[in-house]
């Protein structure tokens, strides 16, 4: 537990520090229409958020399976297949808390 804790800490630290939290959604993104409570959603509710398909949304059900609830959206970090780059896209469409509302898949422009 104390292992965990001390992960998420770090990984809190290093996304505010690199300024993710800070960002705002990409030039020409569409609004949020919604948002995607993590705690809470299903893999098909959590396949609507920006560049999250079937294997990214079962992983982040068994992170939270494994390590209990999201204390902030930046956790999201710690799941495997979401980097800060893919998180900066997620953030506006996440919360930890609240019901889901987000009842399409949101769509970003590539910017690769």
């Amino acid at each position: 537990m104390q292992r965990r804790k001390g992960i998420v800490a770090v990984a809190l630290a290093v996304a505010l520090l690199a300024g993710v939290a800070l960002v705002a959604p990409a030039a020409g993104a569409e609004e949020p229409k919604g948002k995607v409570n993590v705690n809470t959603a299903n893999a098909e509710q959590l396949q609507n958020l920006p560049r999250v398909g079937p294997a990214v949304a079962q992983r982040i059900i068994e992170f939270r399976d494994k390590n209990g609830r999201f204390k902030a959206p930046e956790e999201l970090i710690l799941v495997r297949g979401i980097g800060e780059k893919t998180f900066e896209v997620l953030e506006p469409y996440v919360s930890v808390t609240g019901e889901t509302t987000l009842t399409e898949k949101a769509r970003v422009p590539d910017e690769r």
